[in-house]
């Protein structure tokens, strides 16, 4: 029953979260990070950028928090890459913190949770793909935040251009973060499959 049940409950809240996201006024909008080329956002990470813009114009956050290692051999990171392109579009730099950690969500939540800790704020809009949010807002919630989030409208990773595949590895990926990640075991979704233990904490 738990073979059929567990990977039908995956499915079902990592689409409830794309379908049906709520986005509220907040302290920061964080801008998860992906992909970068050469200091400047590849088309996802570009896709996310804009709908940070959009509702930072809207006012719905006074801050914004740009978050995102760089692959090895990379001259630049994902969060440096973001803040680079809000500035060219106009977003003040004082209303941007840029915390270059993270080579995946949970990597990534943690940076920025602790980061908003310190500024003793507790709510934030986080900004991803429609299939990620699920995953991403548990992470956050586990970390003492109080999150909602506003997935990306344009791009490679809307709902309409992810497919099935994206829903069925974030499904995954949700599930391994409650069974296993929140025990100690950590598993990086930058690898193949997203289903590689990479280290055990005691």
């Amino acid at each position: 029953m738990l073979v059929l049940i567990a990977p039908t409950y995956g499915v079902v809240k990592i689409w409830q979260g794309a379908h049906n996201p709520i986005t509220r006024n907040a302290d920061v909008i964080v801008v998860l990070g992906t992909a970068q080329l050469n200091g400047w956002p590849g088309r996802a990470l570009e896709a996310r950028l804009v709908e940070v813009k959009r509702i930072f114009d809207l006012a719905l956050a006074p801050r914004i928090i740009t978050v995102g290692a760089g692959a090895p051999g990379d001259r630049t990171t994902e969060a440096a890459s973001g803040k680079n392109w809000l500035l060219a579009n106009g977003i003040p730099a004082r209303k941007i913190t840029s915390i270059e950690v993270g080579r995946d969500t949970l990597e990534s939540t943690k940076a920025y949770a602790q980061e908003m800790k310190k500024k003793y704020v507790s709510d934030v809009i986080i900004v991803t793909d429609p299939y990620h949010c699920q995953r991403a807002i548990t992470m956050a919630k586990d970390q003492g935040v109080i999150a909602t989030c506003s997935p990306v409208k344009t791009g490679p990773n809307t709902i309409e251009k992810s497919g099935y595949k994206y829903l069925l590895r974030e499904a995954a990926a949700y599930l391994a973060y409650i069974t296993l990640e929140r025990r100690g075991i950590e598993i990086s979704d930058r690898l193949p499959g997203a289903h590689i233990i990479t280290k055990v904490l005691p």
